[in-house]
């Protein structure tokens, strides 16, 4: 008999009553009944339901263990009593008797409960993220996760994909987000940076001649967290093919994405990703990553205000604003309108206006100043009804856009609208290639500095530069950014003109993207890729509320590894050896 276990503790059913089994595992949950011990023994596969009674040489033992001690335990496997059967389990209808008990290694006074559901707060899960990926539900998200990574590869090597590893050592280049830094002990007062993502190599495998390559690759990224985003490293499928088009890198990717969601997840998949260019995704959604399944969209009525009565919108209107609408359906209360302002001044806006219809009028101050007449108009070009309300926000494009979005997710969640047993995808394209920035009143890219500009070289040296579209993508699912992708730049001199709108010169390009640029001038193929986040994929087929509930080892918000005590300090020899002396920030 092996000295561990001849069986996991998920494995034996019905069939094996009779049986002699050795079984290894943590004691889940230990029940005392006076004269019988029961012990719920668990490992990676399954729990089973073990026995020893006062008339056992185990039993001393048994009543001395503490939860999550490690044993193993040799005995017979018994019928349960009809009773006790535990239909839940896959070994609910059998129990060991123990004959023999090994302790292998013994449990202190936990910090948290490993056989309960209670949440013991986020400090406590990852200072001690080892005992909490024993718990059921992280322990199943991580398993998820590597089904779900292990599936994306089969999928992509079945398209005929070929997997490459890039550097994680590599050069610091501006691509949007700090770098973490790593300083080069061989070459003083120089640094290495971690890839913020594989993008530059990966066009090099498509210049070196490799025609289709993907990697589960690793990101590292100086930035802050959210509930959608791991601070520090994040792991996304990240590819790149040649010869082909922006409907050419659709069609790879949907059947990877769609497949993975239809084999792993509990809800419906819509198989039809819709295309929404990014100008109207900010129009009728306000945002450039919608829910879809929210059945609102927003409305421009900035011509129905413009030189009426409501004065605050018209004149804001005169130096440059914009009234979008938002439908609200049954939303016709004072109450609700109420709410809606005040979660608006929340958000730092103003407020809202709204009008509410009912009994055949409109009502509201916006509805008193604008008249019958325009309310009406209102009301037909949103397709409300009595008992629905309006809601408006009037501001520049992009902060009337930004708080109409909000206001659409927030009506369709508060109402009920959103269907929560369904996934839906779209692309969102044509991108803008640039835009200002209000601050400097520069011209910047806006997306993927590395994008072919639609129209090439012509639209760069012809157009206005905030009214070229760029080959960029983006993949959304249920009002979550899964990627970003795009046909890239290929060539040389439409890369220098690219950068030169943007404010940098050749110079520029050369240095900090040297090995690039370089093998552009010796014959690139065209080319395009992108790279959905594994995180977020995972997140939203487990049903998480944050990101850190389907990484192994997260950090916490702060970007600490509260576990492994990182950041940490380094002893001074270290950083001689480095060139490096700490000049700390005056407190």
């Amino acid at each position: 008999m092996h000295v561990y276990r001849t069986h996991d503790c998920g494995a034996l059913s019905h069939a094996d009553i009779g049986k002699e089994v050795k079984l290894s595992g943590w004691v889940h949950r230990k029940r005392d009944h006076g004269g019988v011990v029961f012990i719920d023994l668990r490992d990676h596969y399954g729990l089973t339901q073990c026995v020893v009674d006062s008339t056992d040489k185990a039993f001393s033992a048994a009543e001395q263990l503490r939860n999550e001690s490690v044993i193993t335990i040799t005995g017979a496997v018994r019928a349960r009593s009809e009773e006790t059967v535990n239909k839940a389990l896959s070994t609910g209808e059998i129990e060991v008797q123990i004959a023999e008990l090994e302790l292998q290694s013994a449990a202190d006074t936990l910090p948290l409960q490993v056989n309960s559901d209670e949440d013991s707060g986020e400090e406590v899960r990852l200072r001690y993220r080892y005992l909490d990926l024993r718990r059921q539900r992280p322990h199943a998200n991580i398993l998820l996760r590597a089904k779900i990574i292990q599936s994306i590869r089969q999928r992509m090597v079945g398209l005929g994909f070929t997997e490459f590893q890039t550097p994680i050592l590599t050069a610091s280049s501006p691509e949007g987000a700090r770098d973490f830094l790593v300083p080069a002990r061989l070459h003083p007062g120089k640094f290495y940076a971690l890839p913020q993502a594989p993008q530059q190599f990966k066009q090099l495998i498509m210049v070196s001649g490799f025609d289709k390559y993907f990697q589960i690759a690793p990101c590292f990224r100086d930035e802050d967290s959210r509930a959608d985003r791991s601070p520090g490293e994040f792991y996304q499928l990240d590819l790149e093919m040649s010869f082909v088009e922006q409907a050419d890198v659709f069609a790879a990717v949907e059947p990877v994405v769609k497949g993975v969601f239809e084999e792993f997840a509990d809800k419906e998949v819509d198989p039809d990703f819709v295309h929404i260019p990014f100008d109207e995704a900010m129009l009728k959604y306000g945002s450039d990553k919608p829910d879809l399944r929210i059945p609102l969209e927003i409305c421009d009525v900035t011509d129905i205000f413009r030189g009426s009565d409501f004065s605050i919108f018209a004149k804001n209107i005169e130096k440059g604003a914009v009234v979008r609408a938002v439908p609200g359906p049954k939303c016709g209360s004072r109450a609700i309108a109420d709410r809606m302002n005040s979660w608006a001044q929340g958000e730092g806006a103003p407020g809202m206006g709204y009008i509410i219809y009912g009994e055949g009028e409109a009502r509201g101050p916006v509805a008193k100043a604008l008249g019958a007449d325009k309310s009406d108009e209102v009301k037909q070009r949103l397709g409300v009804g009595d008992g629905d309300a309006v809601f408006f926000a009037c501001a520049p494009a992009s902060e009337a856009a930004n708080l109409a979005g909000k206001a659409r997710v927030r009506i369709g969640t508060e109402q009920g609208l959103i269907d929560e047993n369904l996934f839906k995808f779209c692309w969102i394209v044509d991108f803008p290639m640039y835009e200002l920035d209000e601050k400097t009143g520069k011209i910047e890219f806006s997306h993927n500095p590395f994008s072919m500009p639609q129209g090439g070289m012509d639209a760069l040296n012809n157009q206005d530069p905030l009214t070229i579209k760029a080959w960029q993508y983006d993949l959304v699912c249920n009002g979550v950014e899964l990627s970003s992708g795009a046909i890239r730049n290929h060539l040389p001199e439409v890369m220098y003109r690219a950068f030169e709108i943007a404010g940098y010169d050749a110079n520029v390009v050369d240095e900090q993207f040297a090995g690039m640029i370089s093998a552009f001038k010796f014959g690139a193929p065209p080319h395009g890729g992108i790279a959905p986040g594994i995180d977020r994929m995972v997140m939203l087929i487990a049903d998480e509320p944050n990101i850190r509930e389907v990484i192994l080892f997260p950090m916490n918000g702060k970007a600490e590894d509260l576990m492994m005590n990182a950041p940490s300090e380094v002893d001074e020899a270290a950083l001689r050896e480095l060139h490096i002396r700490k000049q700390l920030p005056k407190s």
